[in-house]
């Protein structure tokens, strides 16, 4: 099932919002995005879409940006 978003083919499930305002994440999404029970979302209003943002223990950063380039030149004030 893949859909035109913002001219980005992405893979598109419906779902439905029950009586107790509860929406189920399909099961493909909970398994790509290793999502587990209990797993804290931040849940955004951007501009009519909701976004939903998993928040994950700082320790799984972990590594991620072992490869950026910290040396930035600073401007005199804000050492």
């Amino acid at each position: 099932m893949g859909s035109l978003f913002y001219d980005t083919l992405m893979d598109a499930d419906t779902v439905k919002l029950s009586s107790k305002f509860q929406v189920v994440i399909p099961q493909r999404v909970r398994e790509r995005m290793n999502l587990k029970p209990g797993t804290r979302f931040r849940v955004v209003d951007v501009g009519g879409t909701i976004e939903m943002i998993p928040i994950r223990p700082v320790r799984e950063m972990r590594g991620r940006f072992k490869d950026i380039d910290t040396n930035i030149e600073r401007e005199d004030d804000r050492l």
